[in-house]
């Protein structure tokens, strides 16, 4: 059975906040299940969320919610283990639209985490993400 990996524990970091309204638009409002809350990048030609776990998982699904208008056209996902560098792990091809979208991910083990939403649907490369989800198993 799968369930969500990120914990209190778990360690987040964005490439950018709007205007450095952490209050109103930071990382923290990605996993709080408001439905009133959302990260908002600033502008940039990629942004990017990184997780570290407190132990090793085993992640099997990805689950997004975008703003439309404020997507990107393509995602990529990577991760490691310990000091080890980033690898890729897959790409993903979000939709530009509202709806709660889940991504398959091949079986992949490990304590870190890079999503890297590149090519914006918005003009200045800013994303807006109201939910994000990692599911998966404890290792």
């Amino acid at each position: 059975m799968t369930h969500s990996l990120v914990c209190a524990e778990t360690v987040s970091r964005v490439s950018s906040v709007l205007n450095r309204n952490t209050r109103q638009f930071g990382k923290k409002h990605l996993f709080d299940q408001n439905e009133e809350t959302c990260w908002n990048s600033d502008q940039g030609p990629s942004q990017w969320v990184t997780l570290e776990f407190p132990q090793l998982v085993r992640v099997s699904q990805l689950q997004i919610q975008f703003q439309g208008g404020f997507s990107s056209h393509r995602g990529c996902l990577e991760g490691s283990q310990g000091s080890q560098a980033l690898h890729k792990i897959v790409d993903f091809f979000p939709e530009d639209n509202n709806s709660l979208q889940t991504f398959p991910i091949p079986v992949a083990e490990v304590d870190r985490l890079k999503l890297t939403f590149e090519d914006a649907t918005d003009f200045f490369g800013r994303v807006v993400i109201y939910h994000l989800r990692v599911l998966g198993k404890k290792v």
